[in-house]
């Protein structure tokens, strides 16, 4: 239940975070403290402190000159409530860690992946103002590769929660899940190409590359659009070119599809048990809906609540995937257990 909390805390985090970005706040606070600053300025005179200190950045001298105080609140409130969060999530994952450990409830390598998962967060939180900082020299725009990698680290984070959260919530006698070979094959391969996906989309968003083209299937009047990798060296365009980070994201998408298809035909086939089976179908729907919502995103021109749905319902996505693939390690170990007996 703790690590569950964690794990739902972190999901709330990495939306929250889709939001300040699509409503460009995350610039809005322009300095880091990252054990004080949990209070917001209250008096007139914090305010026009804090507001000083953003007249000075790129974003305001460049996209919001003249922005009143009362709309730099409204961006303000997002970008604090960002941080507060995050700084709440290390505040519940430490102190229940501190007084489970001093009861000896903790094994020594459980004690080790739940420190692993602590130093995770904590780098999370020093990348998070590194990308930010990237956003506050010359151009009012984060770095999309330090947004990416904030953003798999956030995924990262929230996969090994879960990871770590069912093998404990699983006892030894309640792992009676026979599995095919071939879905724990088709399972590890899609893990591996949603978190790709969720590299990807990181680049979309930092890019703004989701705005380049707003067409389906097509892009513009052709599959392969016109400018593709055509950036010198060419290797930079599936990073910095707008139109080659789309179409890449569009192709990770058609794969993922097509392997979730096959995933959810061989689960209905073949012999597994009941709740396996209706995990692993549960998942493939999920993955459809992402997918859907990702056209409707792409169609709409990329609205705020479509976008941060988008981004959650991925993030879900990917959490699947690695309970999935746990209760096959697990199941693993069973067998092992068996043999050995």
């Amino acid at each position: 239940m703790w690590l569950g909390g964690c794990a739902l805390l972190v999901f709330v985090m990495v939306v929250l975070g889709g939001v300040t970005r699509l409503t460009h706040s995350g610039l809005s606070m322009v300095d880091w403290q990252p054990l004080m600053g949990i209070i917001p300025p209250i008096t007139e005179a914090d305010w026009l402190k804090v507001f000083s200190k953003y007249k000075h950045s790129p974003e305001y001298q460049q996209v919001n000159l003249g922005m009143s105080l009362s709309e730099f609140k409204s961006i303000f409130y997002f970008e604090y409530a960002h941080r507060v969060l995050g700084r709440l999530i290390g505040l519940i994952f430490v102190v229940p860690l501190l007084v489970f450990w001093l009861r000896k409830r903790i094994s020594r390598p459980l004690g080790i992946s739940l420190v692993s998962i602590f130093i995770l967060g904590g780098l999370q939180g020093l990348l998070g103002w590194y990308m930010v900082q990237s956003g506050l020299v010359d151009e009012p725009r984060v770095s999309q590769y330090r947004l990416a990698a904030h953003l798999g680290l956030a995924a990262a984070l929230f996969g090994a929660l879960l990871w770590v959260m069912t093998g404990l919530a699983l006892s030894k006698d309640s792992r009676e899940l026979i599995y095919d070979g071939r879905i724990k094959r088709v399972v590890v391969s899609l893990v591996i190409l949603i978190y790709l996906m969720i590299l990807l989309g990181g680049l979309v968003a930092g890019l703004r590359a989701g705005l380049v083209w707003n067409t389906f299937p097509l892009m513009g009047d052709t599959f392969i659009p016109i400018g593709l990798y055509e950036q010198s060296p060419w290797y930079l365009s599936a990073f910095e070119d707008g139109t080659t980070v789309q179409f890449n994201h569009r192709v990770v998408a058609y794969y993922i599809s097509a392997l979730a298809a096959f995933l959810f035909v061989v689960a209905v086939r073949v012999e597994v048990s009941r709740p396996y089976k209706a995990l692993v179908v549960s998942w493939c729907l999920l993955i459809g809906s992402q997918v859907i919502l990702g056209i409707l995103t792409l169609l709409k021109a990329v609205p705020v609540p479509l976008a941060a749905l988008h981004q959650g319902v991925a993030l879900l996505v990917f959490g699947g995937g690695i309970i999935l693939m746990r209760l096959t390690c697990l199941q693993n170990s069973e067998n092992r257990d068996s043999n050995e007996t």
